[in-house]
């Protein structure tokens, strides 16, 4: 027991003989550290960057600097690929600065973040099982393009954030699409129904639009319910007249997988 008070005592007390770990930053001014971030930034040192930018929102929070250095974090975050530290970064700054000049810039940074990572899911549709799909991305991203178009209709960002949104609507309708035709091929026709008449009511401009009216035409004929089925089509001729579809048979009794 003597030997290990020995050891512990020696231990601690040499831990005062090593040499403080020195604060490169210490003393720089606020537009040095900032000047030093933006370098980090342009190099693609993104944690670098994060580093500086806390540190200094940390020593000088009333600055003129400090809230363009929560923007920024979110960016770098945004840059280096690490989206929920991003998305948290532009929330909390939408909270603290709900009326800033440039709150519009971080909702629409939001939305972006949102929809690159979208994108990696979406971009590879055919080599993933269509139920497995997330579109939680997606559907964020869209919330937040709305908002920013909602609230700023005047900003530089809202036509951009707007046809982002279109694209975002088409994405999240060809999810319910691609899903009912899962369930269509499996013989799951009810669910097949459902999840294509959720795609025609809830994104009604939506392009997979045709393919879902499609799906419920052939899934209620399937369970013999003649009048959803023919409502299903008049909606379909009417709003798809020229629908590639018919040519492949709406009428046919055919497997559904020689439908796709």
């Amino acid at each position: 027991m003597r030997s290990l008070a020995l050891i512990l005592a020696l231990l601690l007390g040499g831990c005062g003989l090593l040499p403080e770990l020195k604060d490169e930053t210490a003393g720089w001014s606020a537009n040095r550290l900032y000047s030093a971030a933006k370098e980090a930034m342009g190099d693609g040192s993104y944690d670098k960057a994060v580093k500086y930018f806390e540190i200094l929102e940390s020593r000088y929070p009333y600055g003129r600097y400090a809230q363009q250095a929560q923007i920024e974090i979110a960016y770098a975050y945004y840059k280096a690929s690490e989206p929920a530290s991003a998305i948290a970064a532009c929330d909390r700054f939408i909270k603290l600065h709900p009326n800033h000049p440039n709150v519009d810039y971080v909702y629409y940074l939001k939305g972006l973040v949102n929809f690159n990572e979208d994108l990696g899911i979406m971009g590879y549709i055919s080599m993933q099982d269509l139920s497995e799909r997330d579109p939680k991305a997606a559907r964020e991203s869209y919330d937040a393009f709305r908002e920013l178009v909602a609230k700023f209709p005047s900003s530089k960002y809202a036509a951009d954030a707007t046809a982002r949104m279109k694209y975002l609507v088409n994405a999240l309708a060809s999810h319910e699409v691609h899903v009912a035709r899962y369930y269509m091929k499996r013989g799951a026709f009810v669910a097949a129904a459902n999840r294509a008449q959720a795609a025609v009511r809830t994104y009604v401009d939506a392009p997979a639009n045709e393919e879902a009216l499609f799906i419920m035409v052939k899934a209620y004929d399937a369970l013999g319910l003649n009048d959803l089925r023919d409502d299903a089509e008049r909606v379909m001729r009417t709003n798809f007249p020229n629908s590639d579809y018919y040519k492949r048979g709406i009428d046919r009794k055919e497997p559904w997988w020689k439908l796709w």
